[in-house]
This record gives C-alpha cells, structure tokens and sequence, in this order.
C-alpha cells in the first residue's frame, strides 16, 4: 500500500544527511520539508495538497559501500492514522462477529453476527481499492516530491566531489 524505493550512495550517512539538511534551507524546493536525526520527511506544499496527498518519508542508513536510502510514499501521518484506525475497526468487527456468530449458531439461534464477516471483507477490500486510487490519483505529488529528494541530493557536492551528486 505504501510505494517504496531504495538507493545506494556512496557517501556515510552522516554525510549524507548533513547535506540534506544543509540543502533544507538553500534549495529551491516546490515542497516542505523537515529533518532529525537521519530521517526526513517531505510534504507537498500546503496549497496544493489534496486529501489523498502523499508525503516521502527517507531513512539513510550505512552500509558497507557508503549508505542506503531508503524511501517510501505514504499518505500524510493524519490520514495514515485514519486509515489504519478503520483497518483495525474492521479486524475487530470481524473477530466479534465470527465470535457472536458461532455463539447464535451453537445456541441454536440465527447467526445474524456471522454478517459482519463478509460487511467487514468487504470494508477492507474497498479501503484497499481506495489506498490505489489515491496513490494513482497522487502519482505527479508523488514524482515531484521524488525529484525534491534527487535536488537535495544532488546540489552543495562535498570535498572531493566531482559536482556530479550523490546518484
């Protein structure tokens, strides 16, 4: 549900993200963005942001060549939250009503419980089906925060650096 990538840089993390965070403020970036520690998240700028917007979340970490970004679209964290709020609602009701259900059928009732079974599926399936519409829907926010992180990592080449970038 979340789209995700990874890139190899040949410079230590630190590195890496000392110059993503000194580019913070010097890049003439179409987006927002913050950074601590070795993560940072990029958002669309807030008047073209949409419901279904995505923001780029990167970790760097080190790797034997250098480091390892790693990157991954996800909606914004409010909608995130929501949207796994209802993931977990459904599971819940599920479970009740498998459990309510099978109580009905053993009492020798009808086992109207067992109906939030497949309402639930079907919940979850359509939340689903949304998460790639949104995603389709949001692939130009998507590429733009993309091209945002290939600028910051390309712009201010550290010593010894041939200005070429870090990809």
């Amino acid at each position: 549900m979340r789209p995700a990538f990874t890139v190899e840089l040949p410079h230590r993390a630190d590195e890496v993200m000392r110059r993503i965070s000194s580019n913070l403020s010097t890049a003439e970036l179409a987006c927002r963005a913050i950074s601590a520690g070795r993560c940072t998240d990029l958002f669309v700028e807030e008047q073209q942001r949409r419901f279904w917007s995505s923001h780029l979340s990167v970790r760097v970490d080190d790797s034997d060549r250098g480091s390892v970004l790693r990157g991954r679209f996800a909606p914004r964290p409010e909608v995130w939250t929501l949207i796994m709020f209802l993931y977990f609602l459904m599971v819940f009701a599920i479970a009740l009503g498998a459990a309510l259900g099978y109580v009905q059928w053993v009492m020798g009732d009808v086992p109207w419980g067992l109906l939030a079974v497949p309402i639930g599926a079907a919940t979850i399936a359509s939340l689903h089906a949304a998460s790639l519409i949104g995603q389709r829907l949001s692939a130009d926010q998507m590429q733009q925060l993309r091209e945002a992180l290939d600028l910051l990592l390309q712009q201010a080449p550290g010593p010894g650096d041939s200005g070429r970038g870090d990809e």
